[in-house]
């Protein structure tokens, strides 16, 4: 696999405590919407034990212009440095890696499982489908506290408009510390919230994307239900 070297073009706050970073495309890169690359920082002006590299997921679709990936900004000092960097500043990119990709049977429904910023991929892949007017069924299933933490929660609304193809439900945990107006779904996804919207659980092939206690409940919930571990792909994010 290639290294590439790419210069920080913009970042941006998408929501509450979570940036995206966007950087120039190198010449001849090429991925497939859902998978990640390695970012390592070039004399970075601090350090930690935690290191100098971070995996990301590319949360642009492979037809934008530019490589973007968002992150919860922690207090480490990869994070500090990637907050300050200036732009224009070059980093280093190992990619693309992983699976977590869109399976190629158009006839057999997708549905993404996602909280937090495991939504990012899943940013990648329902974009995209939408430029290739792809004729998958997509469903997106996003749970955050409270729509100020959802990442790309309005973009990810409005796909629907140029895909009909594609549901996007989202729900929140927390809307008592809200101050945004929600119409959506509340609490927790459950099995109830996904017959509401599938139907049939045994017909689709689930993506689960999010923090490890997440991931590990939506694949209960779906074992119980009867779906076999051979239609349920995962990717956790743990410590971001």
């Amino acid at each position: 696999m290639p290294i590439y070297k790419t210069k920080l073009k913009s970042r941006e706050e998408v929501a509450a405590g979570t940036m995206a970073f966007r950087f120039e495309k190198p010449e001849g890169f090429a991925f497939k919407a859902g998978q990640f690359g390695d970012f390592t920082l070039l004399n970075p002006s601090e350090t930690d034990a935690e290191g100098n590299i971070r995996g990301f997921s590319l949360a642009s679709a492979p037809y934008e212009g530019d490589l973007m990936f968002a992150t919860r900004m922690r207090d480490t000092a990869f994070k500090r440095v990637l907050k300050t960097m200036e732009i224009g500043a070059e980093v280093s990119l190992d990619a693309p890696y992983g699976s977590f990709t869109l399976h190629n049977n158009t006839r057999i429904p997708a549905v993404f499982l996602t909280g937090g910023i495991g939504v990012t991929p899943v940013r990648s892949i329902v974009l995209q489908a939408a430029h290739d007017n792809l004729p998958n069924k997509i469903f997106l299933f996003y749970s955050n506290r409270r729509p100020e933490d959802a990442a790309f929660l309005d973009e990810l609304m409005k796909a629907h408009e140029k895909n009909p193809n594609y549901t996007f439900i989202g729900t929140m945990t927390d809307m008592e510390e809200s101050s945004r107006q929600w119409d959506g779904e509340t609490g927790y996804i459950t099995k109830a919230m996904l017959v509401k919207y599938i139907g049939d659980l045994m017909l689709p092939i689930y993506y689960i994307a999010g923090p490890g206690a997440m991931v590990t409940a939506m694949r209960k919930i779906l074992n119980e239900a009867g779906v076999d571990d051979d239609n349920i792909r995962t990717e956790e994010f743990s410590g971001y």
